[in-house]
């Protein structure tokens, strides 16, 4: 059995290994350029959690099995991918007639990254052959000189020769650097806090610029801190009689209740977002407490413009609303959800809009409330069962 069929059919068993043994069930076993072997690495992790690439990536520095080199530039290639760039694997050895990039990251509105993965700065980098690779890419039309760039992703926390290097080499505009950690945690923030942190943002961060004037960074701490109160928008205030768990509390066992309805496994993207590995069927998942009274249950809920951006790139999509607990989960169609935030009351500010959701319980019914003279919609047909 493939390795992707065997972390669908028993995942823990695989979650207790190290990716060293991990590869050894891979195909032969060997990390080799067009290898069985490596196709199935490269799905399987696309199948993992970021907690597990995050393990990955520091097993891949320090234990030094054989292949360490080409297996953290999979997962490296799996982190952009995770962070929303769209990532071309590059090759493990070079080869006569072949770009000899380890990645290569696209932002279609904006431009290219070429990454260069080394677990480690020790030796002197040779930037020229690097700056050759874009070069090369340059002049086969595959990205355009003006919107593309080089990220050198090291394993050493401490770059400063490295930085050194760059800096006085004539490649200094063109080439940034980051440690595989940071990367790393770049990715825990995307993926356990993002709302409002898109690939533009990021892309903006790893790209190489000066930084007399701090605006971009800026942004993304406010970003970050801003998806603190996102969620919290929405709620009534405090004397209204809010009882259950706190909101950011059950999203994971929200999707676990529908997990078995599709014969495909989601990972999960951000605090809200899950998709399957190959990006057909996605969702977004909010939560609410529950407020009201014993008889008359009330859930608030804000979404926002990102969340259907994110669904409307899917074949199949849907929208999870959290009932005050896991088990009172509905699992609503996207095309029928889209069709209704014309209905809906938003917030509009400067920087975001989003829509209020507000859904009744009552006498076993779940209804939207909608704006104005707008009827109500049952929405009770969509609650999961176990």
């Amino acid at each position: 059995m493939a390795l992707p069929d065997l972390w669908i059919d028993n995942p823990e068993e695989l979650r207790s290994k190290d990716l060293r043994q991990i590869i050894g069930i891979a195909g032969d076993g060997k990390l080799l350029d067009g290898s069985d072997a490596s196709q199935e690495i490269r799905t399987f992790l696309r199948l993992v959690p970021w907690d597990m690439l995050a393990r990955y990536s520091q097993e891949c520095l320090t234990a030094g099995f054989d292949g360490s080199g080409f297996a953290l530039q999979d997962v490296i290639n799996e982190t952009g991918r995770r962070l929303e760039f769209e990532v071309a694997d590059g090759r493990y050895r070079g080869t006569r007639g072949e770009v000899g990039y380890d990645g290569l990251w696209r932002v279609s509105s904006l431009g290219s990254i070429v990454v260069e993965v080394k677990t480690t700065d020790t030796y002197r980098i040779d930037l020229d052959v690097i700056a050759d690779y874009r070069t090369t890419l340059v002049e086969q039309g595959e990205v355009a000189e003006a919107d593309s760039s080089i990220l050198i992703v090291v394993g050493r926390a401490d770059t400063g020769g490295l930085e050194a290097q760059i800096r006085g080499s004539p490649h200094a505009w063109d080439v940034r650097v980051i440690s595989v950690d940071a990367l790393v945690r770049l990715l825990r923030v995307k993926t356990e806090l993002d709302e409002e942190l898109p690939v533009e943002t990021i892309y903006g961060i790893l790209r190489p610029r000066e930084y007399t004037r701090v605006d971009s960074i800026i942004d993304l701490v406010f970003a970050t801190a801003e998806e603190a109160y996102q969620e919290r928008e929405e709620a009534p205030r405090a004397d209204s009689g809010a009882t259950g768990p706190v909101p950011a509390d059950f999203h994971e066992a929200c999707v676990d209740r529908i997990r078995s309805r599709f014969d495909r496994p989601l990972v999960k993207r951000s605090k809200t977002k899950y998709m399957t590995s190959d990006g057909k069927l996605a969702l977004t998942c909010s939560v609410s407490k529950e407020y009201g009274t014993s008889t008359r249950r009330e859930y608030w809920f804000a979404f926002h413009t990102n969340q259907r951006e994110y669904l409307k790139r899917a074949e199949n999509a849907y929208v999870l609303f959290g009932c005050g607990t896991p088990d009172r989960t509905l699992l609503v169609p996207f095309n029928t959800w889209n069709a209704l935030l014309d209905t809906l009351n938003i917030t509009e500010r400067v920087d975001r809009m989003y829509w209020h959701v507000k859904i009744v319980e009552e006498a076993g019914r779940y209804e939207l409330l909608r704006k104005g003279a707008f009827d109500r919609v049952d929405l009770s047909e969509y609650l999961a069962s176990s």
